[in-house]
C-alpha cells in the first residue's frame, strides 16, 4: 500500500511539475514619475558644468533624452501641466484649464483641485479640502490600477497640492501634500475613508524634518566667484525673503518664527530634500515595488517654481538650487537601485512649464521684454462708455483669457455678444499698446477661429486650451518676453514661448535604451508611450502618440 501511495504522489509531482504558470505581462516593479515644477529644457545644459556624474548627467548618459518635448496647449501652468503629463490629453478635454479658472457656467472662481466634500485627514473642523474631482478624463495611473484590477498601488507625492493629486488620478491610494502651518504631509478624505493616516505618515510626519532643514539655513554650495552663469547677488530682479533686507547669501531662517520658517522651505532647496525624503518613506512604507505587481510613484519637486518666482533664471540661487538637486537625484536613484533594483524600475524626469527671464533683466540687456498689469477694470469702464450702461461685461481676465460676463449676457437682447468681443478685440489692440505700452501679438476668438491669422503652433496650442466651460472666450497673447504680473522682480510663465513651453523629457531605467532624438515630442506623447511600455489602455481622453524610438 505505502509503495503504491509513493508512486501516485511521485505522478502529481510529476504532472504539477510539467503545468506551465501562466506567463505574466512583462512590467517594472516600479514606474516613478519625476515632474520639476518649472524646469526649462535648457537647465541641463546651462549648468551642465555644476552638475556631478550621477544625477542629471546620469539619466542623459545612460537613458533616453527627448530633446524637443514641447508643452502643445495654451495656458502653460502647474496644473494644466501635470494633468496633460499623466492624461495624455489637453485642457479642452480634461478640464483642468489652469490653476485657477473662472466658470463660464457659474460665474464664480474655481481652483483647480477644491472639493467641499472633503476635509483633511484628522481636521475634526472638516473645512473643505482637495480632490481630483474637477479631472474630467482618467489618468495613466487609473489606467494602471484598472489594468491590474486595483492591485498596482499608486500615490503622489508634492509640496503643491495640485502636483501630488493630479498626476495620482481618481483610483490612486492616495496623494499626499504638504501642510505649511503644520510642517506634516497630509491627504484628504477622499483617499482615506477610514479618517486615518497610515503608520508610516505618522512616523515620518514626527520627525519634524521641515523645520530641521530650514534651520540650517541656505548657503551657498560653492565659492561665489564660481557661478559664472548668475548675475552678481545682490540686484533688483529678485525678491527678498521675509525678515531679510536684501535678496543675498547667506539667508538665514534659523531666527524666524516657527511658523515662518514652514512657510520657507518651499522657496528653498530643502523643499527638494524633504520630498525626495517623503517619496523614500512613501516607497518603504507602502512596500512600493515588492510584489509581482506594477506600482507608481509620482513625484513632483515644487520648489524649482517658488525658486523661479522669487529669484527669476538668472540669480545665484537658481544655479545653487540646481547644483543642489543635482545630487538630490542621484541620491534619490541610488536609493531606487538598492531598493528596487537596478532594471527594475522605469523612471522618467520632466516638467510641466518652463519660466521666462525677468523683463527688466532683458531691458537691462536691451532685449525687449515687459511686464502687463490686468486691465479688467479699465476694459469694463471703457466697455461702460460704449454702452452707456453701469455694467460689468468682462468677469475677470484669467489665464491670458477675456471671460464675459455670461450671466448677465444670457438672453439679453441690450447687448449683442459678437459685438461685445470685437469691441474688446479692437481696445486690446489698438487702445491698450498705446495707453500702456503693452504690445499684443493676437487676441484670438476662441468662438470663431477664423477671425484673424495666428500662425502655428500658437494657434494649436489655444484650441487645444479651450474648454467651454473653463476658459475665456478670447486669448490674450503678448509679445514675445511680455507676461502678466502684479510686480517687477522674479518671473513667471504661462505662454506659447520656448521659454514656457520647452520642457526636459529624459526616460531611464527599465528596457530604456541609451539614446536621444531631436523630433518634435509633445507633452501629451508622455502617457501613451508609459501605456505601451506597460502594455496597457491609453487614459480615455489621450490625443497623444507613443514615442517609438523607445520602443526599439
Amino acid at each position: 500500500m505505502k509503495r503504491y501511495l509513493l508512486c501516485f504522489l511521485v505522478l502529481v509531482i510529476g504532472f504539477s511539475s510539467c503545468v506551465k504558470k501562466p506567463a505574466r505581462v512583462e512590467r517594472p516593479k516600479l514606474v516613478v514619475g519625476l515632474v520639476i515644477d518649472q524646469m526649462r529644457w535648457d537647465y541641463l545644459y546651462r549648468y551642465y558644468e555644476r552638475y556631478g556624474n550621477d544625477g542629471f548627467k546620469r539619466l542623459m548618459r545612460d537613458g533616453y533624452n527627448c530633446q524637443n518635448t514641447m508643452v502643445n496647449y495654451l495656458p502653460t501652468f502647474t496644473a494644466p501641466g501635470h494633468t496633460c503629463i499623466y492624461t495624455g490629453s489637453v485642457p479642452s478635454i480634461h478640464g483642468i484649464a489652469g490653476n485657477n479658472w473662472h466658470d463660464n457656467l457659474t460665474g464664480q472662481n474655481v481652483y483647480c483641485v477644491d472639493d467641499d466634500k472633503v476635509w483633511l485627514v484628522g481636521d475634526s473642523s472638516k473645512k473643505a479640502s482637495y480632490s481630483p474631482r474637477n479631472l474630467l478624463t482618467t489618468t495613466i495611473t487609473d489606467e494602471l490600477r484598472l489594468a491590474t484590477n486595483f492591485r498596482s498601488r499608486v500615490y503622489g507625492i508634492a509640496i503643491k497640492d495640485r502636483g501630488a493629486i493630479l498626476p495620482a488620478g481618481h483610483a490612486a491610494n492616495a496623494a499626499y501634500w504638504y501642510n505649511d502651518k503644520t510642517g506634516n504631509f497630509v491627504t484628504s478624505t477622499y483617499y482615506d475613508t477610514a479618517y486615518q493616516n497610515p503608520e508610516w505618515l505618522k512616523a515620518f510626519n514626527k520627525r519634524n524634518l521641515a523645520d530641521s532643514l530650514v534651520k540650517l539655513n541656505w548657503t551657498l554650495m560653492d565659492a561665489p566667484a564660481s557661478y559664472t552663469q548668475s548675475t552678481k547677488d545682490n540686484n533688483v530682479y529678485e525678491d527678498a525673503f521675509k525678515g531679510e533686507n536684501e535678496p543675498v547669501f547667506p539667508h538665514q531662517f534659523d531666527k524666524m518664527s516657527k511658523a515662518d520658517r514652514l512657510g520657507a522651505i518651499k522657496s528653498m532647496p530643502a523643499g527638494n530634500t524633504l520630498t525626495l525624503q517623503m517619496a523614500e518613506a512613501c516607497i518603504d512604507g507602502a512596500d512600493l515595488g515588492d510584489d509581482e505587481e506594477t506600482d507608481f510613484l509620482c513625484v513632483s519637486l515644487s520648489s524649482p517654481d517658488y525658486v523661479g518666482h522669487q529669484f527669476a533664471p538668472n540669480s545665484m540661487e537658481q544655479e545653487d538650487m540646481y547644483m543642489r538637486l543635482d545630487r538630490e537625484i542621484a541620491d534619490f536613484m541610488n536609493y531606487l537601485d538598492k531598493n528596487v533594483g537596478k532594471g527594475q524600475y522605469l523612471m522618467f524626469l520632466t516638467a510641466d512649464h518652463g519660466g521666462a527671464h525677468n523683463p527688466q533683466f532683458l531691458k537691462d540687456k536691451n532685449i525687449p521684454a515687459g511686464i502687463a498689469f490686468n486691465v479688467t477694470d479699465d476694459l469694463n469702464n471703457y466697455l461702460k462708455d460704449v454702452y452707456k450702461k453701469d455694467v460689468k461685461l468682462v468677469d475677470a481676465i484669467v489665464n491670458y483669457q477675456v471671460c464675459l460676463n455670461d450671466t448677465l449676457l444670457a438672453g439679453n437682447k441690450v447687448f449683442n455678444r459678437e459685438d461685445i468681443k470685437q469691441q474688446i478685440r479692437n481696445w486690446l489692440l489698438n487702445v491698450m499698446p498705446v495707453k500702456y505700452a503693452v504690445p499684443v501679438s493676437y487676441v484670438i476668438d476662441m468662438e470663431d477661429m477664423s477671425k484673424g491669422a495666428v500662425p502655428e503652433p500658437i494657434r494649436t496650442m489655444a484650441i487645444n486650451g479651450y474648454n467651454y466651460a473653463r476658459s475665456g472666450c478670447l486669448q490674450i497673447v503678448f509679445n514675445p518676453a511680455w507676461f502678466e504680473s502684479d510686480h517687477f522682480a522674479g518671473t513667471t510663465h504661462g505662454n506659447w514661448n520656448p521659454y514656457d513651453a520647452h520642457i526636459p523629457l529624459i526616460w531611464y531605467g527599465w528596457h530604456v535604451p541609451k539614446g536621444e532624438t531631436h523630433d518634435v515630442v509633445d507633452m501629451t506623447d508622455i502617457s501613451p508611450t508609459l501605456a505601451a511600455l506597460l502594455h496597457i489602455q491609453m487614459p480615455n481622453g489621450c490625443i497623444g502618440k507613443p514615442i517609438t524610438q523607445l520602443m526599439k
